[in-house]
């Protein structure tokens, strides 16, 4: 596929070269007004009185107003919003099976995480049902897939909790300095034991708060008013939005090694799980204290209770734990060193409150058409579009994931950039989706946010990522919609130097094919490997036997190499080496590769 370049000066003349670039216009972030669908009006529920019966009431409806049923408590507030806009059936304590019978007559349904809202459910309301609302953050117990085959939304209440966990944070903080549970315990057992609880003070410790999104930013606020440092890794947080605070942004091994304290405020992801385990103990300030209100699996229970047992951590307190309620034999629950609450931190009259007007709000809006920004599974694509942009969606995805694994500091990314090659029409090529699946790929594995193309340029504006798209013409018409796509970070810190290009850059591109997604440069080397499984990038003097030197390691530790592509400058200089594996090479086998005499860098990255 031929292409010209051109400047920007020569773009309006009528002779203009094919090769173009052009930038695309940014996606409003204000809520769309989608057509209103009508309602059925016959054989619909029309309860306005909330009790906790649990009993099936069924009237009939003379207007078409929605009917919104709640199969759990919600406040006063939150059902006063939705009775001016809906009939509302409030039933609490359902059975499946009384659900499934309910759910066919409803539009909306809001839920706590008590009620399982699974397939079986989506099926039951034979297309009827249009919103699912989960008045909280997490939506573990709804499934998102099934919703989003039966054309149904699912909004959360992500924000109303914020203060109220920060606060119940701060809280457990103060009571595990002062030892006031254990103090509590022993003086309503008839003892006074001034000389055993004898407590540490907050003032000018450095407390580390791993996770500085709403919830740790509004801890850090209230650190600072009892005088003490306060320091914070995330890698999305912005450098300016913290310095506000008084807050010093640093990288996750500087955070768990200076902190007197650590309060953990991050999701439970894949890259999250355990994050606090053996290993990172080991590099804590031997007496650490740790407060965690976030969830449960943020933590390695049982190394944590190692930690305390050697004195490396003194104290922790927990609001979470792995499985919820814990066993009644849990080492954590009943060491002595340990602060534990049951999953409180929302649990504030406040809150409740706040979480119902919140979700409220959301279901009618979702329920009028809205667009809402908390929406946490996609909206419904033509089918056509989506057979032929799926290869692109994961690919872009993908490319995300790459990029962001590949900055290191504590920073955090601030600026990507995104370029399409196509030879396709700009009106014949929407990039919207393609934009989110790449801020899904940059935000997703270390956020509890799901990203879809309602809340993708919301979502990034929230962490201060700034994106901004670009596109090139190429000649002629392309029965592929897309050639490529380059996704840029910029003025950021790279694990791995050769993946920033001649502008310093942290650069990869990919194209899709034979509808497998490749990656085809890092920086400024050109690469080819399909984009399965892991990846292992090694930049190395160009040599005879790297490949096998390399491959024989990763066969000693029986790691299948699915793919591997060497790009180099000019022979017998530097070159970068691709190499996919199918499974994660360990610690051990990564250092051997790293010692080879011609190696000069090398990284792992999950895709």
């Amino acid at each position: 596929m031929a292409a010209r370049t051109t400047s920007q000066s020569h773009l309006l003349r009528p002779t203009l070269p094919s090769l173009r670039r052009t930038s695309l216009p940014s996606i409003s972030l204000r809520r769309t007004t989608l057509p209103y669908i009508s309602l059925r009006t016959v054989g619909t529920p029309g309860v306005d009185s909330c009790t906790n019966t649990g009993r099936i009431s069924v009237a009939v409806r003379a207007q078409a107003k929605p009917t919104v049923l709640v199969a759990e408590k919600l406040g006063a507030a939150g059902l006063e919003l939705l009775k001016e806009f809906a009939n509302v059936d409030c039933s609490y304590n359902l059975t499946q099976e009384e659900l499934c019978a309910k759910i066919a007559l409803c539009d909306a349904l809001i839920v706590r995480s008590g009620t399982k809202v699974n397939r079986t459910v989506f099926e039951a309301s034979s297309g009827r049902l249009r919103v699912v609302g989960r008045a909280g953050v997490g939506i573990d117990n709804v499934d998102l897939a099934a919703a989003t085959e039966h054309g149904c939304l699912v909004v959360n209440a992500p924000t109303a909790n914020t203060v109220a966990a920060a606060e119940h944070g701060i809280a457990l903080l103060a009571a595990m300095a002062r030892n006031v549970a254990q103090a509590d315990s022993a003086l309503k057992a008839g003892k006074w034991q001034r000389n055993k609880y004898v407590g540490v003070s907050l003032v000018s410790k450095t407390l580390a708060i791993l996770g500085f999104g709403k919830v740790g930013s509004e801890v850090a606020r209230r650190a600072k008013g009892l005088g003490m440092h306060v320091i914070a890794h995330d890698p999305y947080a912005s450098a300016d939005r913290a310095r506000a605070i008084g807050v010093d942004l640093v990288s996750f091994d500087e955070a768990v090694a200076q902190a007197d304290f650590i309060s953990l405020h991050m999701p439970l992801t894949p890259s999250t799980n355990k994050i606090l385990n053996d290993d990172v103990f080991g590099r804590m300030k031997k007496g650490v204290r740790i407060v965690n209100v976030a969830r449960g699996g943020v933590i390695d229970e049982d190394a944590l209770v190692r930690a305390l047992d050697s004195g490396i951590v003194a104290q922790a307190a927990l609001d979470v734990f792995t499985v919820e309620p814990p066993p009644s034999d849990n080492k954590l629950v009943l060491h002595e060193n340990v602060t534990v609450t049951p999953h409180l931190g929302a649990s504030t009259v406040e809150a409740q409150e706040g979480v119902a007007i919140e979700i409220a709000e959301a279901v009618v809006g979702a329920l009028k058409g809205e667009l809402a920004a908390t929406a946490v599974n996609a909206p419904m694509v033509p089918a056509e579009v989506l057979t032929e942009l799926a290869p692109y969606f994961v690919l872009a995805e993908k490319l995300g994931r790459l990029a962001v694994q590949l900055v290191a500091g504590g920073g955090g990314v601030k600026s990507v950039k995104v370029t399409y090659a196509s030879g396709r029409a700009s009106d014949d090529l929407d990039t919207r989706v393609l934009r989110a699946m790449i801020v899904k790929g940059l935000i997703e594995p270390i956020s509890s946010v799901f990203i879809n193309l309602v809340n993708a340029d919301f979502t990034a504006k929230q962490r201060g990522v700034r994106i901004s798209e670009e596109r090139v013409q190429l000649d002629g018409t392309l029965e592929s919609p897309i050639e490529s796509i380059q996704v840029q970070i910029a003025n950021v810190e790279s694990k791995f130097a050769s993946a920033a290009d001649e502008n310093g850059f942290i650069t990869v591109e990919g194209r899709v094919k034979d509808g497998i997604p490749h990656l085809t440069k890092v920086g400024s080397f050109p690469v080819d490997v399909s984009l399965e499984g892991s990846l292992i990038l090694c930049r190395q003097v160009d040599q005879p036997g790297m490949i096998g030197a390399i491959g024989t390691i990763l066969a000693e530790q029986n790691v299948n190499v699915s793919f591997m592509s060497v790009g180099r400058y000019a022979p017998r200089t530097r070159a970068v080496m691709a190499i996919g594996v199918d499974e994660a090479p360990t610690k051990e086998t990564l250092t051997k590769i790293g010692l080879i005499p011609a190696i000069e860098e090398f990284v792992f990255l999950k895709l």
